[in-house]
């Protein structure tokens, strides 16, 4: 057994283009989105241990808000996710895998979560 150590940003909500249809398309539409990192471990975590020995949070965030491109559409929620993970394996080697949550809220009729799980591993 090895030890893991995972970030998680649960919940986000943010504004993304994105959709297929006429109704959809041209509009942000708000999604809520959770964000899990796993990262390699360092040996022992002292009272003392320093942000650089693992991740700031806030990258997640800044993965599935800032870091998307302003303006444009994704036709696919699917496509968000991945551009997420991308962000996060770019911004720091120590990323071994991203799993993206992405529920869109505005198709929801009797508060049902609709949306997708997007998983990848470092390659």
């Amino acid at each position: 057994m090895h030890d893991t150590l995972h970030l998680e940003v649960a919940d986000f909500e943010h504004d993304v283009l994105t959709g297929i249809y006429s109704e959809e398309t041209g509009k942000p539409q708000p999604l809520r989105i959770t964000i899990q990192a796993r990262l390699k471990v360092a040996d022992h975590y002292a009272p003392d241990t320093p942000l650089d020995a693992s991740k700031n949070y806030m990258d997640l965030k800044f993965a599935a808000s800032d870091a998307l491109p302003p303006g444009v559409h994704f036709k696919l929620i699917e496509a968000v996710a991945d551009h997420i993970c991308a962000t996060l394996f770019a911004q720091d080697a120590r990323v071994e895998a991203v799993t993206v949550k992405i529920v869109k809220l505005a198709i929801a009729e009797a508060n049902e979560k609709i949306g997708i799980t997007l998983h990848r591993e470092r390659r």
